[in-house]
C-alpha cells in the first residue's frame, strides 16, 4: 500500500501560551487547560500514517482534540507545531510549509471535506448541482455540459434524485444534505476525504444508509479516509485502524479490533463499556 498521508507531532493550542502549556496538560492531569496561562492545548504530538484505501477513526469524547487534528489537516485551522506530509501522484507536499493560494488548491482539488454540520460544507445560496459544480470550477472543470453531467453521476451515486438536482440544500433532510456534501467532496475525485462526525445527529435507518455509501466509495475508489467520531459503532463498522484521543493527546492506537476487544487503557476500556 502507498502511503498518502504522514502526520508527526501535531499541536494546535488556542491562548497566548506559556512554557507550560505542553508540559501541565493532557491525560496525566485529565485537563488540556494549561493551569498557568489558561491557554488550551487542543491538540499535542499527534502522529499517524495513512495509506491508500484505508479508513483511520480517530474516537475520543467531545473535547479531545479529534476534530481540531482533522481541522489543521483540511487547513481550516493552523497547526501551532508539528508537519504533515501528503503524497500524490510522485509528487509530496509538506502541508503546513504552504502558501494560501497552494493550500486552497490541495483542499479544492485533492482532499474532500464532509463536515457534521452541512452547513460547513454545502452553500445553502445555490442549488445542489451548483455546489458541486461549485467545487468543479475551482478545478479548473469549466463545460457546462462536462459539469452538469458529473453532478448528476454524483448525485445518484449518493442516492440524490437526478430531478432534485436544482434544489436548494435548506429543501432537503439532513441526511439528503449529508448525501449532497459527500457528492460535493467527491467531485474532483481525491485521494484523501475527511469524514468529521458526519451521522451525528441523524436516525438511525439514515446513520446506516450513509455509512454503507462511505464503505460503497472506499471499496470502488480505494480513498483513504479519516473518521472522526464518538460513536464505537461508526469505528467498528469502517475503520480498520484507530486512534483513540484524550485531553488532546493520542492515548491508544491500533487495529480496530484490537482497540475494541481488548483495550489496553482505562480511559479506551470505559468509552467501549459505555456501548455494551
Amino acid at each position: 500500500m502507498d502511503r498518502v498521508l504522514e502526520v508527526r507531532g501535531l499541536s494546535k493550542r488556542y491562548g497566548k501560551g506559556c512554557p507550560s502549556c505542553f508540559d501541565k496538560t493532557g491525560p496525566d492531569y485529565d485537563s488540556n487547560i494549561c493551569p498557568d496561562c489558561g491557554s488550551v492545548v487542543a491538540a499535542q504530538d499527534v502522529c499517524f500514517d495513512l495509506y491508500t484505501g484505508e479508513i483511520l477513526g480517530i474516537m475520543g469524547e467531545s473535547g479531545s482534540g479529534k476534530s481540531t487534528a482533522v481541522k489543521c489537516l483540511y487547513f481550516d485551522q493552523e497547526p501551532t507545531a508539528g508537519n504533515a506530509r501528503f503524497y500524490d501522484q510522485g509528487q509530496q507536499f509538506d502541508l503546513f510549509s504552504l502558501n494560501k493560494a497552494q493550500q486552497r488548491r490541495l483542499s479544492n482539488q485533492r482532499f474532500g471535506m464532509v463536515y457534521q454540520n452541512p452547513h460547513l460544507g454545502l452553500n445553502f445560496d445555490i442549488s445542489a448541482g451548483g455546489n458541486i459544480a461549485e467545487r468543479l470550477l475551482m478545478s479548473d472543470v469549466d463545460n457546462y455540459a462536462q459539469i452538469r453531467q458529473r453532478a448528476t453521476a454524483l448525485l445518484s451515486r449518493t442516492e440524490v434524485l437526478p430531478e432534485r438536482m436544482d434544489e436548494l440544500p435548506k429543501n432537503f433532510s439532513g441526511g439528503m444534505q449529508q448525501r449532497v456534501q459527500i457528492a460535493k467532496a467527491l467531485a474532483t475525485q481525491p485521494p484523501l476525504l475527511f469524514l468529521d462526525e458526519v451521522t451525528t445527529g441523524l436516525d438511525l435507518s439514515v446513520q446506516a444508509a450513509i455509512l454503507d455509501l462511505i464503505l460503497e466509495i472506499q471499496q470502488q475508489l480505494q480513498t483513504a479516509m479519516i473518521v472522526v467520531t464518538h460513536d464505537l459503532g461508526v469505528i467498528r463498522l469502517l475503520a480498520d485502524r484507530t486512534l483513540v484521543m484524550k485531553c488532546g493527546q493520542v492515548i491508544e492506537n491500533g487495529l480496530t479490533d484490537q482497540i475494541l476487544e481488548d483495550p489496553q487503557q482505562a480511559y479506551t476500556q470505559r468509552l467501549v463499556a459505555s456501548v455494551l
